[in-house]
């Protein structure tokens, strides 16, 4: 290390470590000149060059896409449907342990369209409202969250699954193709229920 007079401007290199962590009062050898010396501090060379992360936000993180989306719908369709084809089997079962006739029986349709429709809500709400993830969610590693970034509330599941994914459907889907144009990758249920979906 130089050390250099501020009067003459005569510089001598010292051993670093002959240098005490303290300011020091030194002479110039060469007019004399008393001057104080203080050690650089020296920080570890990987702090100096890392620069600091960017804040992520919820705005700022990865979005899961329309492509992604659709296929882990279909993971869910898939997983749905064999619940509710083994439940329909079931109720099938009861139906005729009790006598009650089946072929033709609208009501019976009718029920087990209900039962269908009912658990087709419920996974969907249950899921997004308890992890923002369903079994398809998890699966590809995406997920449900407010834009403020705080979890999603059942209220608000409901209100994104059920109501939101409705009127999705009947604009013709428009409102679901949204994802594949729209900056945040919102769809329409996302917009009216303030989400956004991220990849993890």
């Amino acid at each position: 290390m130089n050390i250099t007079c501020p009067k003459c401007h005569f510089s001598k290199s010292v051993d670093p470590v002959r240098i005490p962590d303290r300011a020091v009062r030194v002479n110039c050898p060469k007019c004399g000149e008393a001057f104080s010396f203080d050690q650089p501090r020296h920080t570890d060379n990987t702090m100096q060059s890392r620069e600091e992360a960017p804040d992520v936000t919820p705005a700022t993180s990865p979005k899961a896409g329309f492509w992604i989306r659709v296929v882990a719908y279909l993971l869910d369709f898939f997983l749905l449907w064999t619940v509710e084809f083994v439940l329909s089997l079931l109720i099938g079962m009861i139906v005729n342990m009790l006598g009650l006739p089946t072929e033709g029986n609208p009501s019976i349709e009718v029920v087990i369209w209900m039962f269908g429709a009912t658990l087709s809500i419920a996974y969907a709400v249950f899921f997004i409202g308890y992890c923002g993830q369903t079994p398809g969610k998890m699966a590809l590693r995406i997920k449900v969250i407010r834009t403020d970034g705080s979890p999603v509330s059942y209220g608000r599941a409901v209100l994104r699954e059920v109501l939101g994914k409705f009127i999705s459907g009947i604009l013709l889907g428009v409102g679901y193709l949204m994802v594949a144009f729209d900056s945040q990758k919102q769809g329409l249920h996302d917009k009216m229920a303030d989400t956004y979906v991220i990849k993890l």
